[in-house]
């Protein structure tokens, strides 16, 4: 029997951050495959309507990655929503007769980490869960060619030369909130790079963190069980070593200066054109991110799309349920004001 004294054990969760297509879903789905018996619940939020991550580890295929364990939060970004979104799920998960024995929360990649790390000092949610660690995810080939970097010198002589001109860049902003809060930075698509510029963009990274932080360079976000599952960072007792931009208005941030939006797509000929004509779009509108799943003709398959910049995947999942209409439905997400009618129109052609 335990005494009056003992507290009882707290519920490990891990928070995996990141920019949009760094490979966060991936990672998740490799944590279930390892999972080794823990009954692990996945909490996913998406910035837009149609929920592609938890769809797609919802079809994942993996023994013990049963449906009611997928929780899917598409109302607004959870740095946002978390006493709406975040605090109610996590008492539903809590208050089950079988309770999870470890809680992986994927973030938008749009989201701050701060405000969902002050949400595990509520008491309600403290008394029960700690947070073992922060995981940030990187696109190791778009950070190496400085996409979400800043330029102090450049920004400057631009203000100069057109003081008229906003040059915040928010990308850099989310960028930066989520290393800094990370007690893992997991540098993925490292296949990508040669050991050269792997080497180099660890040493960047480790030189800009306000902190000791591990940068450990993974392909399809691969990582030991063993890591992944054990930092023991009790991340909530520690938030002033985690700077934020933030900071000063207690986390909060304007999803103004993304857009994101669906395109709906009739059946297709073959994914090769498709995609062809989604590189070619994403260049000329500067788009962040695309994903979302195709109908291709006389294929039973579902094909997934996944894309970052002008780089796309695609690979067939799962079959077409009876209950589905069969046609493709992409997510687009770019800055804000990017032009929504030429992309469905140019989509739609």
């Amino acid at each position: 029997m335990r005494s009056l004294s003992e507290a009882p054990e707290k519920i490990p969760a891990t928070i995996i951050t990141g920019f949009l297509g760094a490979g966060k879903t991936t990672l998740v789905r490799h944590a279930l495959a390892q999972a080794n018996g823990r009954r692990i619940a996945v909490i996913v939020n998406e910035f837009g309507a149609l929920g592609i991550d938890g769809e797609l580890l919802k079809s994942c295929g993996i023994p013990g990655c049963a449906e009611d364990n997928i929780v899917e939060l598409a109302n607004g970004c959870l740095c946002c929503t978390v006493a709406e979104d975040f605090l109610p799920t996590m008492s539903a998960l809590l208050d089950r007769a079988e309770k999870p024995s470890h809680i992986l929360i994927e973030t938008s990649g749009l989201a701050l980490p701060k405000p969902l790390l002050k949400a595990f000092t509520w008491p309600s949610i403290r008394e029960r869960v700690t947070v073992d660690g922060v995981i940030a995810v990187l696109d190791g080939p778009a950070v190496a060619a400085g996409r979400f970097a800043d330029d102090p010198v450049a920004l400057e002589a631009q203000r100069r030369a057109d003081p008229a001109l906003d040059h915040d860049n928010p990308l850099a902003e989310v960028f930066e909130d989520q290393i800094n809060a990370a007690d893992l930075i997991l540098l993925n698509k490292s296949d990508l790079l040669d050991a050269a510029a792997r080497e180099s963009l660890a040493r960047e990274l480790v030189a800009r963190l306000p902190r000791g932080v591990k940068v450990l360079s993974t392909v399809e976000g691969k990582i030991a069980p063993a890591i992944l599952f054990g930092l023991g960072a009790q991340a909530e007792d520690d938030l002033s070593a985690r700077p934020s931009h933030h900071d000063s208005v207690d986390g909060a941030h304007e999803h103004d200066d993304f857009d994101s939006f669906i395109v709906d797509l009739p059946e297709s000929a073959e994914p090769a054109s498709v995609i062809a004509r989604l590189g070619t779009l994403a260049e000329a509108h500067d788009i962040l991110r695309i994903k979302g799943f195709l109908a291709i003709n006389g294929k039973a398959m579902r094909c997934v799309v996944q894309g970052v910049g002008v780089r796309f995947q695609h690979y067939f999942d799962r079959p077409w349920r009876p209950d589905e209409k069969r046609q493709g439905s992409l997510v687009v997400i770019g800055k804000r004001g990017i032009d929504r009618a030429a992309i469905a129109t140019a989509l739609a052609g």
